[in-house]
C-alpha cells in the first residue's frame, strides 16, 4: 500500500508561503497556528534555501511512540493522525517531533492551552467523527483524501516544489529532477561524507 509523504525540493521554493496561506485558508487554523511554514537558511546570503516545514508524516513517528495516551497514531496510508478527544495537552509530541509539528493552539500557561494541532495531510482527523462530516472539518480541517485529492498546500504549490502523495513516486520525481539538473551524487554531501561514489 502506498505510503503517504512531503517531499520539498529547496532548489525550486521560493518562498511565497502560498502553500502556508493554502492550509490555514482550507482548514481554518486558527489565528497563531501554523500547521506549515516555510524555513529560509542563509537568508539573503548565497546559497540561500528555502524549505516547506510541516508534519512529515514519519514512518516511525517520534511524536506517537512519546504519547502517553496514545492519541498519535499513523493509518495504513501512512498518515500520522491525532484524536483531541484523547490528547491530554501534555506538549511531549511537541518536544519529540523534530519538525516542530503539533502546536498549542493557545499562548497561555501550561494546562491551558489546549489539545495539541498538528498537519493531517487534509486527511480530516483521527478522532470519531464521520469522515467528511461538518463535525470532524471543525475539529481537524478538511478531508481533501476522502475526496481522491492531495493536500491543498501541494497542489498550491506553483514552482510544484512542495510535493504530496506517494512516496515511492514523489521520490521518482525528484531523482529525475536531480538528474536533469546534471547534479551528481555529491549534491547531498554523500561524496563528502563518505568517501565513495554512488550511481544514480
Amino acid at each position: 500500500m502506498a505510503r503517504m509523504k512531503f517531499l520539498c525540493d529547496a532548489d525550486r521554493c521560493i518562498e511565497c508561503n502560498a502553500c502556508v496561506t493554502a492550509c490555514k485558508n482550507e482548514n481554518e487554523v486558527p489565528w497563531g497556528i501554523n500547521r506549515r511554514r516555510v524555513v529560509t537558511i542563509n537568508d539573503g546570503k548565497p546559497g540561500e534555501r528555502s524549505v516547506s516545514m510541516a508534519c512529515m508524516h514519519c514512518t516511525d513517528a517520534p511524536c506517537a511512540a512519546v504519547c502517553p495516551v496514545t492519541c498519535i497514531f499513523s493509518t495504513d496510508d501512512g498518515v500520522v493522525l491525532h484524536d483531541k478527544d484523547l490528547c491530554i495537552g501534555c506538549g511531549y509530541c511537541f518536544y519529540a517531533c523534530p519538525f516542530g509539528a503539533p502546536q498549542y493552539p493557545k499562548l497561555s500557561n501550561f494546562g491551558s492551552r489546549g489539545k495539541m494541532d498538528k498537519c493531517t495531510y487534509c486527511a480530516g482527523g483521527g478522532g470519531s467523527e464521520v469522515p467528511g462530516s461538518i463535525e470532524e472539518y471543525r475539529k481537524y480541517g478538511a478531508n481533501r483524501m476522502l475526496q481522491g485529492k492531495l493536500p491543498l498546500c501541494a497542489e498550491m504549490c506553483s514552482t510544484k516544489s512542495l510535493l504530496a502523495g506517494d512516496g515511492e513516486m514523489i521520490a521518482q520525481i525528484y531523482k529525475d529532477r536531480v538528474k536533469a539538473r546534471g547534479y551528481s551524487s555529491g549534491s547531498w554531501g554523500w561524496l563528502t561524507a563518505y568517501h565513495e561514489g554512488i550511481t544514480t
